[in-house]
């Protein structure tokens, strides 16, 4: 099976340590950020794997290429000219992710979590979304919105109060984004945006016609390791 993993990414948060460094090889308890997912993905049967490279590029191809992809088959999506963000990077991927009939997985390369994969591939499968976003009822400032049915309905910033709506609803639930989405392959020919964009205005957009459906996971161990003190945070979880 096909996976992506996002590690484009500029680290802004975790500086100093991204002032050289990509945040992909930022290392909890011995192993990178990278390697530790790649192993994850792996142990769910996703050893095919792209990942998409700007900052300090050089660095993670070369940690691939003298650890010969940690065991798993990895293909490089080159952003080194421009950084596209999610949704344009998962974009300038869909040729690896969208030629086969089976769903595929991306994940943000800062996400260490426990959540079994193999349980949110069969729900998807099951349900027949557009895609399948991993979330919890955790506290963070930025919210998608779902109805009962589990269906993406809006998205909102609690600090600005910014808010986005898809489908109108009584009542939204709010969940916080995992940062972790497994989609089906029709998805990539409903991307008409080009450039650099987000995947969660995507999501937005497409919600206003297709079903995708929220995966709750409150019970797995998750941390967002893209800040100093995640990390801190990450060793204490991830031995």
């Amino acid at each position: 099976m096909k996976a992506m993993i996002l590690a484009a990414g500029l680290g802004t948060r975790l500086k100093p340590f991204t002032n050289n460094h990509p945040k992909a090889l930022a290392v909890v308890n011995g192993k990178t950020l990278l390697q530790r997912n790649i192993e994850y993905l792996a142990s769910y049967g996703f050893q095919e794997v792209i990942v998409n490279v700007h900052h300090f590029a050089d660095q993670i191809i070369n940690v691939l290429e003298k650890n010969q992809g940690f065991g798993s088959e990895i293909t490089i999506s080159d952003e080194t000219d421009e950084v596209l963000e999610t949704g344009g990077g998962i974009k300038k991927s869909a040729w690896f992710l969208g030629k086969d009939t089976s769903p595929c997985l991306v994940m943000n390369v800062d996400i260490l979590t426990d959540l079994n994969l193999k349980e949110m591939l069969s729900y998807h499968i099951e349900k027949k979304p557009i895609a399948t976003l991993a979330v919890t009822l955790r506290d963070t400032s930025r919210y998608f919105l779902f109805d009962k049915k589990e269906q993406l309905c809006g998205w909102k910033n609690v600090k600005t109060g910014e808010e986005k709506i898809s489908k109108q609803e009584d009542t939204y639930v709010p969940k916080a984004f995992s940062g972790i989405q497994i989609l089906s392959p029709e998805i990539f020919t409903s991307i008409n945006q080009t450039g650099k964009f987000s995947m969660v205005d995507i999501y937005l957009e497409l919600a206003k016609s297709s079903t995708i459906l929220g995966y709750e996971h409150d019970f797995s161990k998750f941390v967002d390791a893209g800040k100093p003190e995640s990390i801190l945070k990450a060793e204490s979880m991830f031995p």
